[in-house]
């Protein structure tokens, strides 16, 4: 039978001023309930909420492009025929991935992470895949639902028209990713 080996690694004790080397596990052990004891640190102290982002344009359309998606969504499910279930995949994944960025703005993790990523031509290349999707999909849902007749025709209707907003938030992204891109590269 082979024996278990179990390492525990104690942060500095910052407070105390004794080097985590010879003796530094020990003192914090010892140190019991004492006063000297400090918060252990939190693997989250890069987590910092960016709110000012949404104050400005692409910020505001980034959170119109997540209420309009959601909208559609509504709108459109459940998929009755064919047109809506290529609208209903363009929605779901613009969602997604409007969502992702969002995250990405909104805890600031393009600051964070240090990688050799351009992040303004991917997302203007993912805005502008979304944008022409958005265009091609509203068009079919619209020419889908425009001769039917029955249960479904106005709430799916609905959704064609919002997903054409969308479109139009969608391409006004990509117009001011495209000028920041420009100026960037200047």
């Amino acid at each position: 039978m082979m024996a278990e080996t179990v390492v525990t690694v104690d942060p500095p004790n910052r407070a105390g001023g004794s080097p985590a080397g010879a003796g530094g596990a020990a003192a914090a052990a010892t140190a019991g309930g004492g006063g000297g004891q400090t918060k252990p640190e939190s693997n989250l102290n890069w987590l910092k909420f960016n709110t000012q982002y949404f104050i400005t344009i692409p910020g505001i359309l980034k959170i119109v492009q997540v209420v309009f998606g959601i909208i559609c969504m509504a709108c459109a499910s459940p998929a009755l025929i064919g047109g809506t279930h290529f609208f209903l995949f363009v929605v779901v994944t613009s969602f997604i991935a409007t969502l992702l960025w969002t995250f990405v703005y909104l805890l600031g993790i393009r600051e964070v992470l240090n990688l050799a990523i351009n992040w303004i031509l991917t997302e203007l290349i993912n805005t502008g895949i979304a944008t022409l999707l958005y265009f091609i999909a509203f068009i079919v849902q619209l020419a889908s639902w425009s001769n039917l007749y029955g249960h479904g025709r106005g709430s799916n209707i609905a959704a064609g028209v919002f997903g054409l907003f969308n479109f139009l938030a969608y391409t006004a992204g990509t117009y001011f990713l495209y000028v920041e891109h420009r100026s960037a590269a200047v």
